[in-house]
């Protein structure tokens, strides 16, 4: 069975002040780069081994335990807990001294590390690259932390971190851009691959769902990523190799950040119809698995799968604060 990336999601702030459960990081170590995953304790993943014992969910070995992506560099990182700190902040939290620090150093690394190929969302393998997807994370973390800022009045180069969110945005429009393919491109340098995370640009903000590079890369990831029935695979691997043996399905999530681009787009029958659609393949707990075998419409891959589920709660919120709206 192919390895697949942990869950993360920067998830809606809590609505009392109680300081939140990823505080403890920063205040223990402020100076400590984060790691892409912990365990349920706050330590490191274990390495990652195969179980020669054990012949998986119907016969898709090898079994593995721990992560060998553990120790990857993933830039999107630095986004996802500036974005949580900032929906914590407006949800009325405080944050300490401390934490604003450890923040502020993030804001500033992800200012940087842009500029430096990862393994990207979906930890490959293979050699890394300039990924727009991180590059528009580092983005959406030097934004946040303005905002943070701002909102506050608290000490940092605020003016400095708007700017240079303001630049990143403008470069990611720009050099991402393939005109010939029309789309924005997997990669930062604007080359012709393509890959689902950006779909997920729009959702952070980076770029606007209805901005006309927006909408025309939604069109190339829907027919050149395409399944069957409104599924998407994550990327296609014979335009980026990602360094692991077999196939993989359908990755649900995917399909439920297309959801999120149709509604940005004014879209909504055809958001609402597709939606419909993705939760009608949960079985019959009402449970979806990470991926969906397009052949068979088989629910494959890590079940349940809360990437899955959360797709789920977060495009149902979004199609109905629209159709609100209306």
């Amino acid at each position: 069975m192919r390895p697949t990336p942990s869950s993360r999601c920067a998830g809606s702030a809590s609505s009392t002040k109680r300081m939140p459960s990823w505080v403890g990081f920063w205040t223990l170590s402020t100076r400590a780069a984060p790691r892409i995953m912990y365990t349920l304790e706050g330590g490191p993943v274990p390495d990652e081994y195969e179980d020669p014992e054990l012949e998986g969910y119907r016969g898709s070995a090898p079994v593995r335990w721990g992560n060998g992506a553990a120790d990857q560099r993933q830039h999107d990182v630095y986004g996802e807990v500036l974005d949580c700190a900032d929906q914590w902040v407006r949800s009325g939290g405080v944050l300490q001294p401390a934490l604003w620090r450890g923040l502020s150093a993030l804001a500033d690394t992800a200012g940087r590390a842009w500029r430096e190929p990862d393994q990207g969302i979906w930890e490959v393998r293979s050699e890394g690259r300039i990924f727009t997807y991180s590059a528009g994370m580092c983005q959406v973390a030097l934004d946040r932390a303005a905002g943070i800022g701002d909102r506050l009045g608290l000490d940092g180069p605020v003016e400095r971190w708007r700017s240079e969110a303001d630049d990143l945005r403008q470069m990611i429009l720009t050099q991402a851009w393939n005109a010939e393919a029309r789309t924005l491109s997997e990669h930062l340098d604007g080359d012709a691959s393509v890959d689902a995370s950006l779909l997920a640009l729009s959702l952070r903000g980076v770029v606007p769902a209805d901005h006309p590079k927006m909408v025309a890369t939604a069109a190339a990831i829907s027919e050149r990523l395409s399944a069957v029935g409104g599924l998407l695979y994550r990327y296609r691997h014979d335009e980026s190799p990602d360094g692991l043996a077999g196939d993989e399905g359908a990755f649900l999530l995917c399909s439920f950040w297309l959801v999120d681009n149709l509604v940005g787009q004014g879209r909504l029958d055809e958001a609402e119809e597709l939606y419909a659609s993705l939760c009608a393949r949960a079985n019959p707990l009402g449970l979806l698995s990470e991926q969906i075998n397009p052949t068979t419409g088989e629910l494959v891959g890590n079940f349940p799968q809360a990437s899955s589920h959360i797709g789920v709660i977060a495009s149902g919120v979004t199609i109905a604060r629209a159709r609100a709206a209306r």
